[in-house]
């Protein structure tokens, strides 16, 4: 029997690599496209014909009317904000109710899962996370709590499961003595969003996934943040609050391990990390702000400035381990067109020790660097391999030995085309 798998792609270091550019380029060759973790904190940006569109919870094969499209039970959802996402895409022309379907076991985040997470930000002091504020940590820590509201809940004694949860919420926020908010109206769109998703196609999306993998169909598996913000092989506590790693995949979806086939980790040619957490690589000079600048590195969601830095090999090494990632996708290769000299953390030093591995905590690690010479050519026009400048291209083989591990597509802007297969 032609049984399809699953491919999963990932960001495999803080995250805003550009994953969903890469998703869109890659869901002609998929059947289905199918988010697997976290919710509204992740903004994935596409550009094609002159147009913008940040998706956060809804998946990037959205556009392809032929797709099927799955917000996994790995996800959390906020339905005012999902709805807010829908009718923005709906207006722009796409049917989203014939493509789109959610899973029932997906966790709710309620307008005081945003409150506690404010809350709970503030309790922290000088220890904050840097959370997007958008009631992710709250909400996960209620399904595992086993007291979460779940999409298939709308569809049965919805109001008083609620109540109960509402009223549970704003206990919590007295005790914290975190008294001054207001939800009326976040709460009066939210219940308009709870009924606008009674609309779509919400079902037991594990079964339909497995019955289209054993038609031989194939799944992409578009994974959000990165893998250094996963809640158990990130840098904790600076963490998001689901499995954003390869591993997430099957219990996001419920599929097999068996069922995993290529797994593509996306990086860009230097670093960048949003909110607090260590980050050893971080440049707090001109050429961090160069980075930025010309990056355009500022969140999709949030619009906070991304702390910048060189390429962590360090970092990537982790992460292309513990994904079991088998082809990488390097982006944003054109940033780094003008620099004379490019820079690649090799090892960390700390206390007279040096490692290669990723340590336990990196704070107070320092980067151990290799100089390269630059390209100090324009890539952004360049659309075959061959037309790569040489120093570009001896970058990408440097890389590809440091990391045992092939980068098989490469981006140099923002469009669709500018991405090239090796």
């Amino acid at each position: 029997m032609n049984t399809g798998k699953v491919d999963a792609l990932l960001g495999i270091v803080f995250g805003d690599e550009g994953k969903g550019k890469v998703v869109d380029f890659f869901t002609p060759k998929y059947d289905v496209v199918a988010r697997f973790a976290g919710g509204p904190n992740a903004g994935h940006t596409i550009i094609f014909d002159g147009k913008k569109f940040v998706l956060r919870s809804i998946p990037s094969g959205i556009f392809d009317e032929h797709k099927v499209n799955i917000i996994g039970n790995g996800c959390v959802i906020a339905p005012d904000l999902f709805m807010a996402e829908a009718r923005e895409l709906e207006a722009a022309g796409y049917d989203l109710t014939s493509r789109l379907h959610i899973s029932k076991r997906a966790h709710l985040i309620l307008p005081t899962h945003r409150v506690l997470d404010r809350a709970y930000e503030a309790a922290k002091g000088k220890g904050k996370v840097g959370t997007t504020g958008k009631g992710i940590g709250p909400t996960y820590s209620d399904k595992a709590a086993r007291i979460g509201l779940r999409v298939g809940d709308i569809l049965d004694g919805f109001e008083e499961k609620y109540r109960a949860l509402k009223a549970r919420h704003e206990q919590i926020l007295k005790d914290l003595g975190f008294t001054d908010y207001d939800i009326t109206d976040d709460e009066r769109r939210w219940m308009e969003g709870v009924e606008y998703m009674r609309g779509f196609r919400l079902s037991d999306t594990e079964h339909e996934i497995n019955a289209l993998l054993r038609e031989g169909k194939n799944v992409l598996a578009e994974g959000a943040q990165g893998s250094l913000l996963d809640i158990d092989h990130g840098t904790y506590p600076f963490v998001s609050s689901s499995s954003t790693t390869c591993g997430g995949v099957c219990t996001g979806l419920g599929v097999a391990p068996r069922m995993i086939g290529e797994v593509f980790g996306i990086f860009k040619a230097y670093s960048t990390r949003v909110g607090s957490g260590p980050f050893p690589v971080e440049l707090f000079d001109e050429t961090g702000d160069t980075i930025r600048h010309i990056g355009n590195e500022y969140g999709a969601v949030t619009g906070r400035n991304r702390r910048c830095g060189w390429i962590d090999l360090v970092a990537l090494r982790y992460a292309i381990i513990i994904n079991g990632v088998t082809q990488l996708v390097m982006m944003k290769g054109d940033v780094l067109d003008g620099f004379a000299t490019i820079k690649a953390c090799v090892a960390y030093r700390k206390d007279g020790v040096t490692t290669t591995d990723m340590p336990f905590d990196t704070a107070g690690w320092e980067p151990v660097y290799e100089e390269l010479p630059g390209w100090q050519a324009d890539l952004t026009g360049v659309r075959r391999e061959s037309d790569f400048p040489p120093a570009f291209k001896a970058y990408i083989d440097y890389l590809e030995r440091q990391l045992a591990t092939p980068i098989t597509i490469v981006s140099v802007g923002p469009d669709r085309e500018a991405t090239i297969i090796r």
